[in-house]
């Protein structure tokens, strides 16, 4: 009889480990683009920030506190956020990837895992950076930095559920329908709770009038940036380790009669 070789399913452990490995990898790469394209608007931020507290009459409630970290120690500290962070989100598009497998409607695991970082990439960064976008030191009032917080997560929340209206949306349509036309109810599932969600929410307008428009957007072009590097990196090395698993599995198959 003809032999034939079987695949094999990978564990969740594996897909889990495989995962980290790429979040670990693109956290460190992102973290070298945070260091180059970052790390000067933040020291241009900080300096603007000292200097605006020693302008200020050297009353007690004024005081300033030596910051319990040193720059130096910050920026080395840059890595490791970065890296852990990235680890961490590569284990949640792990298992994303796996809870969401047999919702799959291709054999493809590297196509799989592309799409699933970018539809991260779209929900939890830039529909929250458009609403909310980071700022620099010395912009924000402190008082609000609970709400805002608070606000931003849960923009993040809405802007996973905005992808997931748009999947509704593309998936609602029969299998036979244009593609086009299922595109743009994806767009309009999406456009939707993004829409509604930036209109609800409150918005928040605390940048000072003297600080300097160009840093304050070369900073947040950078923050984006960052998350850009992340999740693209997740993405890639996720896929090319899927794949890579994919085809070891193949080879080393056992061959049944």
């Amino acid at each position: 009889m003809p032999l034939t070789a079987t695949t094999g399913t990978p564990t969740f452990v594996s897909v889990l480990l495989r995962g980290l490995l790429a979040g670990l990898v693109a956290g460190l790469l992102a973290g070298t683009f945070a260091y180059f394209a970052g790390e000067p608007r933040v020291q241009a931020a900080i300096a603007i920030e000292e200097a605006a507290a020693h302008a200020e009459p050297a009353t007690g409630a004024h005081d300033h506190e030596e910051a319990l970290v040193s720059r130096t120690g910050q920026r080395g500290g840059l890595f490791l956020a970065t890296g852990l962070f990235g680890a961490a989100m590569g284990g949640l598009l792990a298992t994303a990837y796996v809870l969401l497998q047999r919702r799959r409607r291709t054999d493809d695991d590297g196509r799989s895992g592309l799409l699933l970082a970018g539809a991260a990439l779209l929900g939890v960064v830039i529909v929250p950076f458009v609403k909310y976008p980071p700022n620099p030191p010395a912009v924000g009032d402190p008082a609000t930095i609970d709400q805002r917080t608070g606000t931003y997560l849960l923009m993040v929340v809405l802007g996973l559920v905005a992808v997931w209206s748009g999947s509704l949306g593309y998936r609602a349509l029969r299998g036979d329908a244009p593609q086009w036309l299922r595109a743009a109810a994806a767009l309009g599932g999406f456009l939707l709770v993004t829409v509604v969600s930036y209109v609800v929410l409150p918005s928040f307008q605390e940048v000072p009038d003297d600080f300097p428009a160009a840093l304050l957007w070369d900073f947040r072009l950078a923050s984006l940036g960052t998350q850009v590097v992340l999740w693209t990196g997740i993405g890639l090395l996720f896929a090319a380790l899927l794949n890579h698993d994919r085809r070891r599995r193949s080879t080393s198959a056992p061959l049944s009669t």
